[in-house]
């Protein structure tokens, strides 16, 4: 009896040590992607609304939510489910990874004989869990995988895989750094490949008039061809213009209805905004039928036989008529490729081939089924970080089995096909 209970109480303290962590996570994804804000300053918990530091009592896991109903014990305003729901998550993550390993080093139902053997895996597993969980919900919110998470995570993966060579299926400590450290090769070089090619496939939204043989084609095959042509088509030459409301906001650029943010056109410092205008005016001076090109920091008018450069800080006035604007699109970020990187350095090169595999599965589901039920616009940016996080956690707990599965299916349906020939090849001498 004495064991049972001893038992329970380890099984909760596992479940519970977890929320307590996602409590620690939840300050990690509202203040690391903030300027001015640090993890450990301010060193406690504030309210996001009234900044009121919420004392030690206000603050256990889970509970605390519950017991306030949801609000600030100062100030009464609502604080978001969602601390609750990453609290709860991490801890249920934390319990099942301890289960499973554990349960792979039990002895007639009791692990704890041989806790040196799999409590440093956990231990392993618990920080890199506690990394994916963080780098979801940034991606979610910001559209970014810090480096502290990515690069930083990847440096503690290599430690662990050398302390724990079974993360990546070694038995010695050397060959375990040895085999992260090429599987985090392989998740960065891998990746980066695919957004690279992604770039030359996808990296560019044309917006333009449609073609002749679509002038009197339906709605329905306009946007099919558009769609795999990478273009949005205009009607005809619309106006399009750059606006700065406020001098500490970015500028807006609007074109046929659509009002579109700087930082969602330019990620990178090689973007490029590519604008054929049938007329152009900038500050002052104008023209008629000419092609601009414009980045990040400045605007190049092309005509015929001459162009002129104009940095876009002393530039007050930008609007014209357009007939074709060509935005760049990023096809992944490369907050992504650090992400796979980190997690090969935990998991091995095996997790890399199966979690681009199931993170483009996933992500192409749940991005296809609102987009095709019209709840969101196909131009709209897709976190990639998410889907990464949950092929590695699949891959954790079961991908090595959904693997193996196939793989028998695969071969039992080759073993058939080639009996299948043989006895046609029989028949055939007979």
């Amino acid at each position: 009896m004495r064991f049972q209970i001893l038992n329970t109480l380890l099984h909760l303290l596992a479940f519970y040590m977890g929320a307590g962590i996602g409590s620690f996570l939840n300050v990690v994804i509202y203040r690391l992607p903030l300027e001015g804000k640090s993890v450990n300053n301010p060193k406690r918990s504030f309210c996001p609304s009234c900044g009121y530091q919420i004392p030690m009592w206000q603050n256990i896991p889970l509970l605390s939510w519950l017991l306030l109903r949801g609000r600030c014990a100062n100030c009464k305003s609502r604080i978001s489910i969602r601390y609750f729901l990453v609290e709860l998550l991490t801890g249920v993550m934390f319990y099942m990874v301890f289960l499973k390993i554990s349960g792979d080093y039990a002895v007639g139902g009791d692990p704890w004989p041989k806790i040196k053997e799999w409590g440093p895996q956990v231990l392993c597993l618990w920080i890199f869990i506690s990394l994916l969980i963080s780098g979801t919900f940034i991606d979610i919110d910001h559209f970014i995988l810090p480096h502290s998470i990515t690069i930083g995570g990847a440096a503690v993966g290599l430690l662990a895989s050398f302390w724990v060579p079974g993360l990546v299926g070694e038995t010695t400590h050397l060959r375990g750094l040895y085999i992260s450290l090429a599987s985090a090769a392989l998740g960065l070089g891998l990746l980066w490949i695919i957004v690279e090619l992604g770039k030359l496939a996808f990296g560019k939204v044309h917006h333009r008039q449609k073609p002749g043989y679509l002038k009197s084609a339906s709605p329905s095959v306009c946007w099919l061809v558009g769609k795999f042509m990478g273009c949005e088509w205009l009607d005809n030459s619309v106006k399009w213009s750059v606006d700065q409301v406020k001098d500490d906001e970015p500028p807006v650029v609007s074109f046929a209805k659509k009002k579109m943010d700087w930082g969602d056109i330019y990620g990178r410092e090689s973007d490029r905004m590519v604008i054929t205008c049938d007329e152009l005016q900038v500050n002052d001076r104008s023209w008629k039928s000419v092609t601009a090109e414009m980045w990040h920091d400045k605007l190049r008018v092309k005509s015929n036989d001459s162009s002129e450069d104009f940095p876009l800080e002393g530039v007050t006035t930008l609007h014209g008529i357009v007939s074709e604007v060509v935005i760049p699109r990023e096809a992944m970020g490369f907050g992504d490729v650090l992400f796979l990187m980190m997690i090969g350095s935990f998991c091995g090169w095996q997790s890399v081939l199966f979690t681009i595999f199931a993170a483009s599965m996933i992500g192409t589901l749940f991005a296809m089924v609102p987009r095709l039920l019209g709840k969101a616009e196909w131009s709209a940016k897709i976190p990639f970080g998410p889907y990464l996080a949950l092929g590695a956690t699949i891959w954790v707990f079961c991908g090595p089995q959904l693997v193996e599965w196939y793989v028998s299916k695969t071969m039992w349906r080759q073993t058939q096909h080639n009996h299948v020939l043989d006895i046609s090849s029989a028949e055939v001498s007979g």
